[in-house]
């Protein structure tokens, strides 16, 4: 449904770290530098980061969350444990199962470095 994920970022090499560092933990290689912006491809996805271009502050979305999915739960957690020791914060109830309207669902909530509401997702089967 999405090709990409563009966000605003305060300290474009902070950020790299903490991204190259997230995904590193779903499996994702270092984002590559195109000028301006970084950015972490796949066949399903991009991710960018950069400074606003028109030279204002970057702000967070209210409201606003962006997910990563996660092949386990324990890549969930190594995900949210990256996040922490490289800037983030995190945020919500520990990582854990929800079990709510779309079936069981293992989640962490992290903020990155600028204030982003990420979320680290994985889809329990069935029957598990």
């Amino acid at each position: 449904m999405f090709s990409h994920v563009m966000l605003g970022c305060s300290d474009r090499e902070r950020s790299k770290k903490f991204y190259d560092a997230t995904l590193g933990a779903l499996g994702l290689s270092p984002g590559q530098d195109f000028g301006k912006s970084d950015w972490w491809m796949t066949k399903q996805g991009a991710l960018g980061i950069g400074e606003p271009l028109n030279g204002e502050a970057c702000s967070h979305g209210n409201g606003s969350t962006i997910g990563f999915a996660a092949p386990s739960p324990e890549a969930v957690d190594a995900w949210h444990a990256a996040g922490l020791a490289n800037g983030g914060t995190a945020i919500e109830d520990p990582p854990g199962i929800r079990d709510g309207g779309f079936g069981k669902l293992y989640l962490a909530y992290l903020r990155d470095p600028d204030g982003n509401k990420l979320c680290g997702f994985y889809r329990v089967p069935a029957g598990q």
